[in-house]
């Protein structure tokens, strides 16, 4: 009876991601470089709260958006390190991660045969969920452009069927962000059109260069800004996201929000109040080791030969796939697994327009680091 599933999600698949990380996963001695999941703990005194919670019974259900005083802190995060203010009340939500964040403004603000405009090559996770929608996601070109998508390249691909542009940026696969002058650009082109933006800002406490800055400064009415503590507090499991929003779409999203998961883990948000409050700078030694450690991997890619972007925020570098190897991403990965022992991600899995690049994710130690870097040299030696 599989025939009669929904055709939108029969024809989707599962994110090239984890699916390489799956075949690759069983081989023997492998380094790998795969997930994006920092190899920090989550901060003591943030699990400390978590089990606080558990013994302090506050395991029932709260507001759909959050317990109000966790929506408070969310709001003052964003107040003090972005200069952007959201009302806790009526344009704050807490969600399961910014996964589900990113899955409930889009079946909020999509209708079928809208057009949703994205940077090529882009993280897996939003082409599946544009396309359950009815939507039809539209990747624009930026590997000319240092990945960066700009409003020149926006521009062309603009019309009346254009519902939303995502903006993730700092950028999973590529690592690079948009400084505030590129993003008012973008602003400019895009004020008072019917166009909404999702500006993903998961990775925003993990920038190295200038000051993370969000288009919702230009653009908070058209604007819905998703951020969370995986990447900036090590709470991937915790499954913690915040989405950010005028009132006006913030009370429409709830409701989609609330008949899907009713409220996030009651736990996770006793945790998540500890993190954004005494918790407010943890991100910074992360920062700060994940700064050396791209040090490191840039000059070892470099001696290599290797070709990149220089990333200025996460934890990735996208690679070009050495052309005289004359090979496509997967079977580059797929043979760099096997005799190299070393797990990279191919560049097919972020669109077509990753092709010929690998993404390495440096979310792990130095030795870990050096380790792997020393096997894909040597594998890369033995090719030439």
């Amino acid at each position: 009876m599989e025939h009669l599933l929904n055709k939108n999600v029969l024809d989707i698949e599962i994110s090239g991601i984890r699916k390489f990380f799956n075949m690759v996963n069983d081989i023997e001695d492998l380094i790998s470089f795969t997930i994006g999941q920092p190899d920090f703990p989550t901060p003591e005194h943030v699990k400390k709260a978590g089990i606080s919670a558990i013994k302090n019974d506050f395991t029932s259900y709260t507001h759909n958006a959050g317990y109000l005083e966790l929506r408070k802190a969310a709001s003052q995060f964003l107040s003090i390190k972005y200069g952007l203010n959201y009302r806790p009340e009526n344009e704050v939500i807490a969600t399961v991660g910014a996964s589900e964040a990113i899955d409930i403004t889009l079946r909020t603000i999509l209708s079928e045969g809208d057009e949703v405009l994205l940077p090529g090559p882009i993280y897996p996770g939003y082409e599946p969920l544009i396309r359950i929608c009815g939507g039809t996601p539209v990747h624009i070109d930026t590997r000319d452009s240092d990945f960066k998508l700009t409003a020149e390249k926006i521009k062309p691909f603009l019309n009346k069927r254009t519902k939303c542009i995502i903006l993730p940026y700092p950028s999973n696969p590529t690592g690079v962000s948009l400084n505030q002058e590129e993003l008012k650009d973008i602003a400019t082109i895009l004020k008072g059109e019917n166009i909404f933006i999702i500006a993903d800002e998961i990775y925003s406490e993990l920038v190295y260069t200038d000051k993370h800055y969000s288009i919702a400064n230009e653009l908070r009415d058209q604007t819905i800004v998703i951020n969370g503590l995986s990447k900036s507090h090590s709470m991937t499991g915790w499954r913690v996201g915040f989405l950010f929003a005028p009132e006006y779409l913030c009370k429409h999203i709830l409701k989609v929000h609330q008949y899907n998961v009713s409220c996030i883990s009651s736990i996770s948000q006793k945790a998540a109040y500890e993190a954004l409050t005494a918790g407010i700078n943890d991100a910074e030694t992360m920062k700060n080791e994940y700064f050396e450690r791209r040090e490191y991997v840039s000059a070892r890619l470099i001696k290599m030969g290797l070709q990149f972007v220089k990333p200025d925020g996460a934890f990735y570098f996208f690679v070009k796939v050495p052309n005289h190897l004359q090979t496509t991403s997967f079977d580059f990965a797929l043979n760099l697994a096997k005799k190299g022992k070393v797990a990279v991600v191919p560049g097919s899995a972020f669109s077509t327009y990753g092709e010929g690049y690998f993404r390495l994710s440096y979310a792990c130690s130095k030795e870990v680091l050096q380790i792997g870097l020393d096997r894909i040299e040597n594998y890369l030696n033995a090719k030439n």
